[in-house]
Order: structure tokens, then sequence, then C-alpha cells
């Protein structure tokens, strides 16, 4: 099957462009991104994959607001052959500059919610390390990723009100992944098997000159499986951005964390993230929640709108919901980002902290899989 790319010296094996390296049937290729007020006044998040073995695009977007509603848009369709064709229904994504530049549109739908905004990159884009994990002999996720920091600026409509979204004051995070991981319907059939424990944390953070990263997987024992801290520049303009990729990116010799609970629940009441230097020294970074999202708005672990399941041709749908009100510990209810504030001695910075612990997690004393905190130390 031949595509427009096809036509451009980029492949990578002797297939075509839209035949993946891999036969797994998780195989995906996604862009996510948020946005939010260092003030906590607003946080929304967006996320558009393509899933090429189970020939589906599908699409959200959610905003949240300090005692609101968390508002949520989601769309799904059958696959187009051609990879630069970005939109589900109402839901478009255009990239205006590559490594720069985005713009995402939702036009007017019944959910009453819309946007017209435009991602403005203040940094060079920032490769992970690759992300693979194992179920027995299986790979469960093998990923690559890469990472964005910049301003927003556009209006979002919601249906209880409007946000004027000004760059001077709305930062973000681009976060593109592709690779392999669990997504859609759970997989039937073979030998029963019981999943281990898992603990993720990803922590982007905004300074006044530069920009701090933190990603952790962990398993139930709190033993690290992906740990990954960095340090990068950051620039006043796009124009200012020296290339894709920068070569002053400092990267850590480790990272750690400490998480401390909410009573009965998974989330986190406080945090501390440090970045152990190469050599001698410990950056220590306290980070203090302002507003929960809950990431079930842009489907993951959505009970309905999952990511990567098949709902039909073309298919939209829309919630409200009230992240107070929700049962903490429901499974789709422990994925969140928070806005956060970072305090390093005398620096202050804004970002978000992301977390999701599933089964049992002996750090934190979790022992089921969705049971919450009992006690309330710092744990690591």
């Amino acid at each position: 099957m031949l595509n427009k790319l096809d036509d451009f010296p980029i492949h990578q094996t002797p297939e075509p462009i839209a035949h993946p390296a891999t036969s797994d049937r998780n195989v995906y290729d996604r862009t996510w991104f948020n946005g939010y007020a260092p003030d906590g006044s607003y946080y929304f998040g967006i996320g558009m994959a393509v899933y090429p073995h189970r020939g589906i695009m599908d699409c959200a977007f959610s905003v949240v607001q300090p005692d609101m509603r968390q508002h949520c848009f989601y769309g799904s369709r059958r696959a187009p052959v051609e990879r630069t064709e970005m939109d589900v229904g109402p839901f478009r994504m255009e990239v205006i500059e590559p490594m720069r530049r985005t713009r995402i549109i939702l036009d007017d739908n019944e959910s009453g919610i819309t946007c017209d905004l435009t991602f403005s990159a203040r940094t060079a884009s920032i490769q992970e390390a690759r992300q693979t994990l194992w179920q027995g002999t299986r790979r469960a996720m093998d990923a690559t990723r890469f990472d964005q920091f910049g301003r927003w600026s556009g209006v979002v409509n919601h249906p209880d009100g409007q946000i004027t979204v000004d760059e001077s004051v709305c930062y973000g995070t681009k976060d593109r992944s592709w690779g392999v991981r669990g997504i859609g319907e759970r997989e039937t059939g073979g030998a029963p098997t019981t999943p281990g424990g898992i603990c993720f944390i990803w922590a982007p953070l905004i300074w006044d000159d530069h920009i701090s990263h933190a990603i952790f997987f962990d398993g139930q024992k709190g033993e690290p499986l992906v740990r990954e801290g960095l340090e990068a520049p950051l620039y006043k303009t796009e124009a200012d951005i020296p290339g894709v990729e920068d070569g002053l990116v400092e990267r850590k010799l480790t990272a750690r964390h400490r998480i401390e609970y909410h009573a009965g629940t998974r989330l986190a009441k406080a945090a501390e993230i440090d970045l152990v230097n190469l050599e001698d020294g410990v950056r220590r970074i306290k980070l203090e929640p302002k507003l929960k999202f809950m990431m079930k708005g842009l489907g993951y672990g959505h009970p309905e709108w999952k990511q990567g399941a098949w709902k039909g041709e073309l298919v939209t749908g829309h919630e409200s919901f009230d992240p107070r009100q929700l049962d903490n510990q429901a499974p789709e209810n422990i994925h969140t980002q928070q806005i956060v504030t970072a305090t390093d001695g005398e620096r202050h910075g804004i970002g978000v902290l992301e977390q999701i612990v599933v089964g049992p997690y002996e750090p934190a004393g979790f022992k089921g899989f969705f049971d919450g905190y009992s006690e309330s130390p710092i744990h690591r």
C-alpha cells in the first residue's frame, strides 16, 4: 500500500511507509500536548494517534478549570491511507513548521467545546531514553519518545465559559511517541497471566532560562525499569532555537522520586524529584500540586473511549464530570496530571506531575490493584 510519503527518501525498511516494521497489533504513532496557566487557572490536554494494524485514528481534547467540570471531546475514525491527513470529524491538527509550530482546531460540534490553538516551541526536541518494558518474554512496551517545551496562543470555548490563551502566560509540553504499547481492547486467549505492578511518573518543568525533566518506570518493588533526568536550555523565541536537537542538553546520571499521597488514594499530595549529576551533586526539586486533570479525558483507561478501540467509520462523543466527585480508586480515575509549582532553593518553576500506579507497589504500601494509601509519610 503506497501513500504520498513514499515519494520522499525517508524509508527505513524495504516496505512502503504505510507498513510498520513490526506486525504487533499494538503498534501506534501518537502526538500529545498539554497547556496550562502558571496560576493554575486552567489546564487543557490534546491527543491524536494512529494505530496502523488496527486501522484506527482517534483524538481527544479536554479542559478543566478550578471548581468547574472537566469537559471532554472524543473522536475516532477509520485510519486514512495518508499519514499526513490528521483530522477526525471537527478536530484537526496542522503541523505548520515541523519541530517548531503546530495548530490545533476543534470546530463547532455537539459537545460545546471548541478551540483554535497554536503551539510555539521554546526548546529543541529532546529525545527520551528508549522505553522498553517486558511482560514475561513479550515486550509489553517498546517506544521512542521526544518532548518539546513551548507556549500556546488562541482560544478555548467550553460549556462553562471561554479561555483566552495568551502565550505570555500559557506554557505547555509536546510529546511525540511511537512504537508498541498496550492499547485498545484487552487481548484474550492463551494461558492466563498475572500482571505485576508498575509506577509511572513524568515531570516536565519550566524554569526562567531552562527546563528540567524526569521520567520514571518502577516495578512493583520499586526497582527502576526506566529512570532518566535531564536539563536543557529554554529559548525566548522560536528563532533562537539552534536546530532540531540541542547539543546543550545535560543528561543526568539518574533521577529519584519521593511521593506523599492523599489518604485513601494513589494521588500525589506533594512530591520531590532528585536530579543526580554525572559528577558530584544532586538537585532537589519540591513539587506542590495546584490543579488536577483526569487523563481519562484523553482516553487513557476510559471504559468507553479507550485509545485504539474501534468505534466506527467516524464517531464522536463527549462528556463532562467533576474531578472532585469521582471515585479515586476506580481504575479509570488513577491516571492524572496535576499542574505543580516547583521550588529549588531560591529558584521557582512551573510544570506538571503525571502519575499512575497500577497494581501492587511496595514503596507506597499498595497491595492490590487499586487500593488507596493508608498512611502519610513520604515514600521512595
